[in-house]
């Protein structure tokens, strides 16, 4: 109650984390093996897992050129009659610009929901990520923004969709038949959060909002000190942005600026310094989901046809645009509240080094 009265919404379910939010999630839609998902390509394994566990297929449009994050200009080409919602990911917690898409999902009749597992309160136009849409999943790992032990939970406006979720979520699909006792009438799970995993969520809650606040300056000043280096693209934040709920500060190098890797400088910037410095080119599920990419390819089930209704590939090649992003992109996910204005001056000194030791 407390997480959703600070969100502005009606229901939180509380669960073990983000993972399970988002399997619950797909769970209650209810769709059919062989529906169509339209996710984000560039996000963590956790975002998808709940749809390969309901025998759904996830549809990876391209990332804008230049970002982490996909547009209704980028989903619009592969929304087909049997996508059934989209899955939008707000990575490293920069918001994807929802009015565009959630106009196109009307359209089509399709169902929109958020990952915000990396954005909690950060602001689009006035609004919290996790309002933008008709349900939200969230993170409260030890890791992330609003970090407890572990945990996470659902949010939703829809009374229905609230009622769905807990009890395929928390009470196993179970009900109480009279004269019998408890029958379960749906598949289900026992996701709860524990009681020390909510006290510590809660007084976590009473401080997040200055921190996000913090965050915010922080890496806009960052973004601007990387971007008055020669050769190196500090990550882009979108006017539409209000408030950015930063988890992850990156930026990308220029290839042909330097005779180095992303691999080999992102190594070297760890080694001068900051700490966690690093890729993450396994962010590319169309690439990191080997086992099924062998599914698609064999037509093992649930790509058989039925219940596929097409062939389907799955690959770095077939999101250029995340593939080569993410070939450039360094990041670092010890960016916290905790920067202040000399420690952004640090973090741009040190990469200003980096760049100028490896500069063509």
């Amino acid at each position: 109650r407390a997480f959703a009265q600070e969100l502005g919404v009606k229901h939180c379910i509380a669960t073990p984390g983000c993972t399970p939010a988002l399997a619950v999630l797909a769970a209650a839609f209810g769709f059919e093996p062989g529906d169509e998902i339209i996710v984000s390509p560039v996000t963590d394994y956790g975002t998808v897992q709940g749809l390969i566990r309901e025998q759904y297929l996830p549809v990876f449009p391209d990332t804008d050129p230049g970002t982490v994050n996909m547009s209704a200009r980028t989903i619009a080409p592969c929304i087909t009659d049997r996508t059934r919602a989209i899955l939008v990911v707000h990575k490293t917690g920069l918001i994807c610009d929802m009015d565009p898409i959630n106009e196109l999902a009307t359209r089509h009749g399709l169902i929109v929901y958020e990952d915000v597992c990396q954005a909690v309160f950060g602001k689009y136009q006035g609004r919290y990520a996790g309002t933008l849409a008709l349900a939200a999943g969230f993170s409260f790992d030890s890791e992330k923004t609003l970090g407890s032990d572990v945990g996470g939970c659902v949010t939703t406006d829809d009374d229905r969709l609230a009622e769905r979720l807990r009890f395929i979520g928390q009470s196993r699909g179970g009900e109480m038949i009279p004269h019998f006792g408890r029958a379960h009438t749906a598949p289900g799970y026992a996701h709860r959060m524990t009681q020390s995993t909510a006290a510590i969520t809660l007084a976590q809650l009473e401080i997040i909002k200055p921190q996000v606040e913090k965050r915010d300056r922080m890496i806009r000043l960052l973004m601007r000190l990387l971007g008055e280096i020669p050769g190196i693209v500090p990550l882009p934040i979108p006017d539409y942005v209000e408030v950015y709920s930063c988890w992850m500060a990156g930026f990308s190098i220029e290839p042909a600026a330097f005779k180095c890797s992303g691999e080999e400088f992102a190594a070297q910037l760890a080694k001068a310094g900051v700490s966690g410095a690093g890729q993450g080119k396994y962010y590319l599920m169309p690439a990191a989901l080997t086992f099924i990419q062998e599914k698609a390819e064999k037509k093992i089930y649930p790509y058989s046809q039925p219940p596929a209704s097409r062939a389907y590939h799955y690959s770095a090649d077939s999101c250029p645009n995340a593939r080569d992003f993410l070939e450039n992109f360094i990041r670092w996910s010890t960016f916290c509240e905790k920067y202040e204005e000399a420690d952004c001056q640090l973090a741009a000194q040190l990469v200003a080094e980096v760049a100028e030791q490896n500069r063509i």
